[in-house]
């Protein structure tokens, strides 16, 4: 595909300065956890964790991937937040959470200008 892409084309694909920035998680729970505190864990994780830093979740009980509610990217303020949120919870063992990375393209490098 061309490289000298019109700005409507460059939006529309979300590349070059049109990027989206998001990040991924990968969450183990404790071993002797009822589904009904995975539930409540979960239930709170998108009120207090997403909702509230305005940010999407997709994906499952133990990996996903966040991204921004609307257009646009998460910035560094708000993962370093959530991963404050999902480290202070006791239902979990251990938390990674990935720097910031394309959500569209994740094999692309961020732009420096994103």
């Amino acid at each position: 595909m061309a490289t000298n892409r019109s700005q409507r084309l460059r939006k529309k694909l979300c590349v070059d300065e049109f990027q989206e920035l998001g990040f991924e998680l990968n969450l183990d729970f404790k071993e002797d956890l009822a589904d009904e505190a995975i539930d409540a864990f979960l239930d709170a994780f998108l009120k207090e964790a997403m909702e509230a830093n305005g940010l999407g979740y997709v994906g499952g009980d133990d990996y996903g991937l966040v991204c921004l509610q609307k257009r646009g990217s998460v910035t560094e303020e708000q993962r370093a937040a959530v991963e404050a949120w999902l480290k202070a919870r006791p239902e979990l063992t251990s938390v990674e959470v990935s720097a910031l990375l394309d959500v569209w393209y994740p094999e692309k490098p961020i732009n420096p200008v994103a």
